[in-house]
Parts: C-alpha cells; sequence; structure tokens
C-alpha cells in the first residue's frame, strides 16, 4: 500500500500546475491513465485569455466572461481568474514557455476569439497546448513529483466522511494497488467522450465526476456541455479542431452555397459558441446538409500560414487548403462546463478531496465557457488549491482495506462493453445534444436507466479492466447530464430546450446540484 502526501490523477494544465507547485512543500504521487501526455491540453490550440495588451481592462474581461456564462458565472471566480490570471502566465513564460510575439518586438502577440471584446488570447503559434504541456511537464518533473503512466483511477477511498486515497488499476499489469494520501486532487478533464461527435481525446471519459459522484461529492451544471462549433468535417480526422481564432482573424461560416449565416447576428461570426454552434445546427437540419463551410479564402494566405500552421499542415494531409478552398466543418462535444462543485480553492463537499480544471464546477463558466478561459481556469485554481492545501495538510491516515476484486472473473464477453459504449455515445448524441426536447431527454433516461443495469452486473462479475471503468463511468456521466437537463426547465446558455424556450431566472438562476440517492435542484452558490 503507497502512502503520499497528495495524490493527484490527471496529467494536464490543472494536474501538472498543482502537482509543480505543491512539491514544493509535500511529496506529491501523481497518476495518468495514459500516457502523460494524452490530454486536452496537448491538443489545446487557441490559448491562454489573459488581460495583457494595452486596449484591454480586467473589468473587460469580467463582463465577457459574466455575459457568455448566462447570468450563471460566480462573481468571484470570475474576478480571481480574470486578476490572477496574468500572473500565471507570467509564471510559464518564467518557466520557459515560448508564446508568439508580435514581429519586430517583444511583446506577447494576441489573438481575439468569440465573445470577446479585445484581443486577449495567449498564444504559441495554434499549438498553445502542446508548449504550456512541455514546459509544466518538465516543472514537475524538476520538483521531484512522482509521475505514474497507464495507471487509472477505479474508485475513491472514504472513511468516516474524508476521502483518504483511492485505488489505482495499473493497466499494464491488470494489478488494483490502494493508494493512501492526506489530500487526493481530481484533475481528469473531461467527458467528451459521452457524445458520438467530440474533439476530445480518447481519454475523456469523466472519469474524476464519475469517482466523486459515486463518492457522495455534490456535483453542479452538468447539463451545461459546449459544442465547439467548428470541427473538420472528415471521417478520417477523428474530431481535429478547427480553432475558434480563425474566426478571430476574420473567417466567415458559410453554407454550401456561399451565403453567409452569420450575418443577422449582431457579432456575426463572433458570437458566443453556444449561439454559434446552435446556428450551425439549425441550419444542417434545415438544409439537409452533411456541413457547413469556414471560409478564410479572403485572408492573406501569409498570415494564415504564419498564424495558424498546425492547422493549415492538418487540413492540407486530408486534401483541403484553406488559402484556396473553404474548410468543410460541423460542431462537436468539446468542453465539459459543470463538473465536482467546488470552491475558490478547489475543496469539494467532501474533505480531503479537491477538483481542478475541466473536471471542477468553479463557477467560472456559468451556463456557457467564454473562448480560452479554460485553460485560465487551470492554471489559477490549481495555484490557488495547491496553496490552500499545502498550508494544512491534514493527517496521513491509517491504513485501509485494500481492494478486494471478489469472485471476479476475466470476461470472455468483452463485446458487451462494446455495445454498451456505442449506444450510450449515439442516443447522448441524438437526444440530449445541442438543442434539446423534454421527450428526448426522457427517451435517453429510460435508455441510461436500462444499460445502467446491464453494467453494474458486468461490473461486479468481471475483473476490472480500463475498458470497463471507462464505460461504468461514462454511463454515471451520461446519467448525471441527463437528470441535469431534465431538471432544468428553462433555456440558458448551453442548455437549450425547445419545450422550455425561455429563461427563468425566479427559479433557475441558480446551480443544478445532485448527489448521489438525492434529485437534481436547483441551489444558489453561498
Amino acid at each position: 500500500m503507497t502512502r503520499t502526501d497528495l495524490l493527484v490523477l490527471g496529467s494536464g494544465i490543472a494536474g501538472l500546475s498543482f502537482a509543480r507547485e505543491a512539491a514544493r512543500t509535500a511529496r506529491v504521487l501523481l497518476a495518468t491513465k495514459r500516457s502523460v501526455l494524452d490530454s486536452a491540453t496537448q491538443l489545446a490550440q487557441g490559448g491562454i485569455a489573459a488581460v495583457l495588451g494595452p486596449d484591454d481592462s480586467f473589468e473587460r474581461h469580467v463582463a465577457d466572461t459574466t455575459a457568455t456564462g448566462g447570468g450563471l458565472s460566480d462573481p468571484r471566480a470570475v474576478e480571481i481568474a480574470v486578476r490572477e490570471g496574468p500572473a500565471r502566465v507570467q509564471d510559464l513564460v518564467a518557466l520557459g514557455a515560448s508564446f508568439t510575439k508580435v514581429a519586430n518586438g517583444g511583446e506577447l502577440d494576441l489573438h481575439r476569439e468569440g465573445g470577446h471584446s479585445a484581443r486577449r488570447v495567449v498564444h504559441a503559434e495554434d499549438m498553445t497546448g502542446r508548449e504550456v504541456e512541455r514546459v509544466l511537464l518538465e516543472a514537475a518533473r524538476a520538483a521531484g513529483v512522482e509521475i505514474r503512466e497507464q495507471t487509472m483511477g477505479v474508485d475513491l477511498v472514504v472513511r468516516d466522511g474524508r476521502c483518504v486515497g483511492a485505488h489505482l488499476l495499473d493497466k499494464r499489469t491488470g494489478t488494483v494497488e490502494t493508494v493512501l494520501a492526506r489530500a487526493v486532487v481530481l484533475a481528469t478533464g473531461g467527458s467528451g467522450k459521452v457524445y458520438l461527435y467530440t474533439s476530445n481525446p480518447d481519454v475523456a471519459s469523466g472519469d474524476g465526476v464519475a469517482m466523486a459522484y459515486r463518492s457522495g461529492a455534490d456535483i453542479a451544471n452538468m447539463e451545461f456541455f459546449q459544442f465547439h462549433p467548428t470541427l473538420l468535417y472528415q471521417p478520417s480526422a477523428k474530431g481535429f479542431l478547427i480553432s475558434e481564432a480563425l474566426r478571430g482573424e476574420g473567417g466567415i461560416l458559410r453554407l454550401a452555397d456561399g451565403s453567409p449565416f452569420m450575418a443577422p447576428f449582431p457579432r456575426r461570426d463572433l458570437e458566443p459558441r453556444d449561439v454559434v454552434a446552435r446556428a450551425i445546427d439549425r441550419e444542417l437540419k434545415r438544409t439537409g446538409h452533411d456541413c457547413v463551410y469556414l471560409d478564410m479564402t479572403h485572408l492573406s494566405s501569409d498570415l494564415l500560414l504564419e498564424r495558424f500552421p498546425n492547422i493549415h499542415a492538418a487540413c492540407v494531409r486530408f486534401g483541403i487548403d484553406m488559402t484556396k478552398e473553404p474548410i468543410p466543418v460541423v460542431p462537436g462535444a468539446h468542453y465539459q462546463c459543470g463538473g465536482v462543485l467546488v470552491d475558490l480553492e478547489g475543496q469539494t463537499s467532501i474533505p480531503g478531496l479537491l477538483a481542478v480544471g475541466e473536471v471542477a464546477c468553479s463557477g467560472l463558466h456559468g451556463a456557457n465557457r467564454l473562448a480560452s478561459n479554460s485553460l485560465l481556469e487551470g492554471l489559477v485554481f490549481a495555484h490557488r488549491a495547491a496553496a490552500a492545501i499545502t498550508a494544512a495538510l491534514p493527517p496521513l491516515p491509517d491504513a485501509v482495506p485494500e481492494w478486494d476484486a471478489g469472485r471476479a472473473r476475466p470476461s470472455d464477453e468483452a463485446v458487451v462493453v462494446t455495445q454498451n459504449w456505442d449506444e450510450i455515445r449515439r442516443f447522448m448524441w441524438n437526444y440530449v445534444g445541442i438543442v434539446r426536447t423534454t421527450s428526448r431527454l426522457r427517451r435517453a433516461q429510460r435508455r441510461i436507466s436500462l444499460l445502467q443495469d446491464e453494467i453494474r452486473e458486468y461490473y461486479w462479475d468481471n475483473v476490472v479492466t480500463a475498458d470497463l471503468l471507462e464505460l461504468r463511468n461514462i454511463a454515471s456521466v451520461a446519467e448525471l447530464i441527463v437528470a441535469s437537463a431534465l431538471a432544468r426547465q428553462e433555456s440558458r446558455g448551453l442548455h437549450f430546450n425547445l419545450d422550455f424556450p425561455g429563461t427563468d431566472d425566479a427559479r433557475w438562476r441558480a446551480d443544478t446540484v445532485i448527489r448521489r440517492g438525492m434529485p437534481a435542484h436547483p441551489r444558489a452558490r453561498a
């Protein structure tokens, strides 16, 4: 049985930021279920939103974030993220992050993206996440963080109401080990794989939310799932993201006949993601077409090659030259705005259990995330969580019972896992997607209830594998999204129900909170 001060699950920007900071004064074990580089951070193209330009201000960034959040962003979380963001970006620069700078100058080049009123997105060309991951990983290793790859969380260990560790599956050996810790930090990212089409990496199966829910933690706002408007429409591209920064540079969304369908909107192609995704969804349903097109051909080819070399090269691999022809795009599941409910230091409703990054519901995003506020959140709140928990580490717990596999046997029917996984992702896409109805949500609820019974029986009868754990987790996440969406009888931000098209501030200007054994219900933040 391994003992450590802090156990971190996840190796994206939030997990590595926390681990690096906490390792100054504590022993940190970081587990990640595939390679340390398998994370949504590694794939992030756009950048980090922070007030660094002379024509920008904290007040403008706060206003943009709040407006995009549909009235649900926690003002305290927004203020903290915006005001502490520039310092966290400078931390990355001090670690050696090579962000793109303006030509012939030493100042950072800043992109503008949808929903932003100014240029404030720090980037490393169009591969920002890769650069951030590089410097944080080097810093975490230099700080002495122990990193275990191919290691996946099975369940949290909670004793006397406090989280004291976790059971971890070593995917290479198939064995489950119990790790005791003074505190456990969930930094497992999102759950885009619950949907059929997603920009997320394969690791995004909602593991942290599912483990926290099973342990009795409060989960909030799972109905708010952001669909990125522009994924490359190419079956073999596997959810390749076409960054919002392209529209920030003047890209125009068009139908097959060339008409610019965002023209009637006030901000045209720079509307927030929920508005653009719904507009595309509406046009696809109206025309019956498979995709719309993002047109960059009116811009300088030199500009496009300079600012978006990775996206240009990827499109060329699929036979598309964006300097000469529009890029075919469709929406896809992109970001989980809800998650494990936390305070401003990452503490969940279970003592000893923290959550940072996309897995957490910090209150920053509200009903919809402003572009490039995700990496910002990971940096700011991981830093705050590390400072808070290391200042008062709980005692190391006594030994707890080891993992007991019972009478579980190796499965000879793995097809059950594949079938259930595919069914969940398909009905979530069809019934619980960009635009919803109550009848579709109820259909999804009935299906997930039946599948949950099958999955539980299979889980307890068979030896755990990574595929089985991911299926179990994605089913839990699907159940939470559906229950939360049914509870919120209004339309707000990313949740749009045709049966309740209006916004109900009197009842629903509040988080949708759900806990195991309790129905989803509105609850205002303290």
